[in-house]
């Protein structure tokens, strides 16, 4: 170990209490307060351990005051826990630590004190997104842009990515310039900063900008800093953007007494802006560097770190580590191949199910998601069985606004008189009916005493309107009423994929460029996807009513379900991994976006999805989905082919294969009618969908091709010859119940676990 360094005439301290506690690496990185630092940390190694000891070593030995003290975190709950850890370490309140926070608070306390020099006064104001959002419309419409097609989100995007990465907006290039408005990008940057000036404000992105500007721009400014930090401390610097990048280095060039604390296979957000090189390059940055890797896990058991660093091996950009632990070696990480989406949720619910009866706390259980929209079906068969589930870092599935926006079409066109529906939709997606227009229909339903809906159907025509709203209101009035119609003929998910298409939804969200907008439609698609196993639109919508109250009801203890980002710094004992093919993970989105870049931070994101379990993992995959009605043969992900074979378990579940693709037939199409169409473009014929159908003995020639203009209401008159009143029947997702009544092919059926339901025929089977 490298001894201790003090500054001239200072005596030498024996280790404290809280460093001899460390494990030696942690130690060394704690011990070593002079010259850059980077402290290399893997997955549950204890980086927060070492990082608050080294900040309280600093002070507590007198190397410097923690005025003195640059430390820097990403979060508010970070700086606040490291604040309590230090006081404990030491023993007292810790006061006097000004610098201790995240890095938009420290950018805020600096430029307070010399705002003058990039033309604001010290008490401007912070704007939020939707300040931002309304200020960049104005500028959009006093330069006669259409909105509707440069929207203001896109800019707004824009802006914030030019922030990250430093640049103003005379440093953007021909390309930049392009990105917005055919080669307005920069003049509407700079309208936007003037603006800004001239209000005395400044968005999230200025507080650091700003002040690299005038560190850049003001050499007393700079010395002043430089001067004052003897020590820098930066946690999470894997995460960190080039704007975070270049003012760290500026503030340290002169001491070089910078610690850094990070993992570059931890670097999972580069669609926030943060760049892994920043960390790989750190050693060029501040030759010299001490780099110290934590390596000591003391979270997970040997196999789960097995599998994990197996996995993140593949990766060719990083700095290299092994994590090795004194745990007991524990269960293998298991890959269990099922036939299904909807399997794979039934066979999480059981594992979850006995995991609960062995005794394990379901807040220790945790299924972390590729892309949001996969919670759904988790949502949906846990709400069936009763197993109180929590969604975190976002909406549960039925909360979210683009399905809100969806059922409330629905709830439209099943039911005229929901006037919060009509409300909900009148303008959404925008069509001129605005607040104004809104208000006189309310007026007018409350004078005729008739229903929101209907009254503005008369209302439309009076003169009480101008006649662009008028025209808008006849227009939408008319869609529902032919969507209407179109409900007693179309599919359920059918129908919800006419009304997103005419109503102009697909379009508001395909112009909408943000990074919102694209996990939106996939939610939409998803929606559409579930509705296919309903047999009437009354149907669903009575599911989703009882989905929602059981949400609003239940406490005690909770399953968490969290995309894999959010789940970043948390641990469970027991995690389940849903989703593992190629696709959906990784991300097909995602590689064609990034290309190799992008395959990299995919498998950094599985790694640190995997390192989240401390006692068990287990990894799904299904061999099939079923996408518009469609069922798509999938391949299992190519992560999972990288796991090494000793840390691994691999299981194949093949019973009720057959079964399953006939209960879940669409209503309209035999699901392999598409292999025989799409075969030559999608080379289904070989994929593993189609293999297992051949294993389990089902032959997969389309027995019923669906015939083009063909609708379900043409299969009405086609009930199935093995199923009567009285029968005993088994449904994909409500479970057993017994036949009441059948008319055509459509059953009534009362289910054991989900009350009365109808459904078509070809949704169930007998038990």
């Amino acid at each position: 170990m490298p001894p201790t360094h003090h500054p001239p005439g200072r005596a030498a301290t024996p280790p404290p209490d809280y460093a001899a506690a460390l494990n030696p690496p942690q130690r060394q990185a704690v011990l070593t307060t002079e010259g850059p630092v980077l402290m290399l940390a893997g997955a549950g190694t204890g980086k927060t351990a070492a990082l608050t000891a080294r900040l309280a070593h600093l002070i507590a030995t007198r190397c410097a005051w923690p005025s003195e003290i640059l430390c820097v975190t990403f979060t508010n709950k970070a700086a606040r826990e490291m604040r309590e850890r230090v006081a404990r370490h030491i023993g007292q309140a810790v006061e006097g630590m000004p610098w201790l926070g995240t890095f938009h608070s420290i950018g805020a306390r600096m430029l307070r004190r010399h705002a003058e020099l990039v033309g604001l006064r010290q008490n401007y104001t912070i704007i939020d997104t939707d300040d931002q959002l309304r200020l960049l419309k104005q500028l959009i419409a006093e330069n006669d842009l259409d909105e509707k097609r440069w929207p203001a989100r896109q800019l707004a995007g824009l802006i914030d990515r030019w922030k990250n990465r430093g640049l103003n907006f005379e440093d953007l290039d021909a390309v930049e310039n392009e990105a917005y408005a055919n080669g307005r990008g920069q003049q509407f940057y700079r309208l936007y900063q003037d603006r800004l000036k001239a209000l005395n404000a400044c968005d999230f992105g200025d507080l650091l900008l700003h002040m690299l500007n005038i560190l850049r721009r003001h050499r007393d400014v700079l010395e002043h800093y430089q001067q004052r930090f003897k020590y820098i401390l930066v946690d999470e610097y894997q995460d960190t953007n080039q704007v975070q990048y270049l003012w760290l280095r500026l503030l340290a060039q002169e001491r070089k007494n910078i610690c850094v604390v990070g993992d570059d296979d931890q670097s999972i957000y580069s669609w926030r802006g943060a760049e892994v090189a920043n960390i790989l390059k750190f050693e060029k940055d501040f030759p010299g560097a001490a780099v110290i890797k934590l390596e000591q896990n003391y979270r997970s058991t040997p196999q789960i770190l097995a599998a994990a660093s197996g996995l993140i091996a593949a990766n060719s950009a990083r700095l290299g580590k092994t994590l090795w632990t004194d745990l007991p070696q524990g269960e293998k990480v298991r890959v269990i191949g099922v036939w299904d989406g909807p399997e794979e949720a039934r066979r999480v619910g059981e594992e979850i199910e006995r995991l609960e009866r062995e005794g394990a706390p379901l807040e220790q259980v945790a299924i972390l998601v590729r892309a949001q929209y996969q919670t759904r079906e988790f949502e949906d068969r846990f709400i069936q069985i009763g197993l109180n589930y929590r969604i975190v870092g976002g909406f549960r599935f039925y909360e979210r606004a683009e399905i809100r926006d969806a059922l409330a079409y629905l709830r439209v066109i099943e039911q005229p008189a929901d006037d919060l529906a009509f409300e909900r939709i009148h303008n959404q997606p925008k069509r001129g009916l605005g607040a104004k227009t809104l208000e006189a229909m309310r007026r007018h339903a409350r004078r005729t005493g008739t229903p929101l809906a209907a009254s503005s159907l008369d209302l439309a025509d009076s003169d009480e309107l101008p006649a662009r709203a008028r025209n808008m209101l006849i227009g939408l009035l008319g869609q529902i009423a032919r969507w209407r119609q179109a409900s007693e003929v179309e599919t359920p998910a059918s129908l919800l994929r006419l009304v997103l298409a005419e109503s102009g939804y697909d379009e508001m969200l395909a112009k909408d460029r943000s990074a919102e907008s694209a996990g939106r439609a996939d939610n939409l698609v998803e929606l559409a996807r579930a509705m296919e196993d309903y047999a009437t639109l009354t149907d669903f919508l009575e599911h989703v009513s009882l989905v929602m109250d059981n949400d609003r009801a239940g406490g005690g203890e909770k399953v968490t379900i969290m995309t894999m980002h959010a789940a970043k710094g948390l641990e469970f004992d027991h995690v389940f991994l849903p989703g593992w093919e190629e696709g959906v993970f990784p991300s097909q989105r995602a590689l064609d976006e990034g290309g190799l870049a992008s395959l990299e931070e995919e498998r950094r994101l599985g790694y640190v999805a995997i390192t989240r379990a401390r006692r068990r993992c287990t990894i799904l995959h299904a061999a099939n989905r079923r996408i518009f009605g469609q069922w798509t043969g999938s391949i299992p992900s190519r992560f999972v082919d990288e796991l090494p074979e000793d840390a691994v378990v691999r299981e194949t579940t093949l019973t009720g294969g057959a079964s399953l693709w006939r209960a879940n037939w669409s209503e309209t199409e035999d699901p392999f009618a598409h292999v025989a169409r799409d075969a030559p473009q999608r080379n289904l014929a070989r994929g593993p969908g189609w293999q297992r159908a051949l294993a389990t003995g089902y032959d997969p020639t389309p027995k019923r091709l669906a015939e083009p203009g063909r609708s379900a209401a043409s299969f009405a008159a086609k009930p199935r010859a093995d199923i009567a009143i009285g029968a005993r029947v088994f449904h994909d997702k409500f479970g057993y119940g017994e036949v009441l009544d059948q008319e055509g092919n459509k059953l009534e059926i009362a289910f054991e676990q989900s009350g009365n339901k109808r459904v078509l025929d070809s949704f169930v089977k007998l038990a």
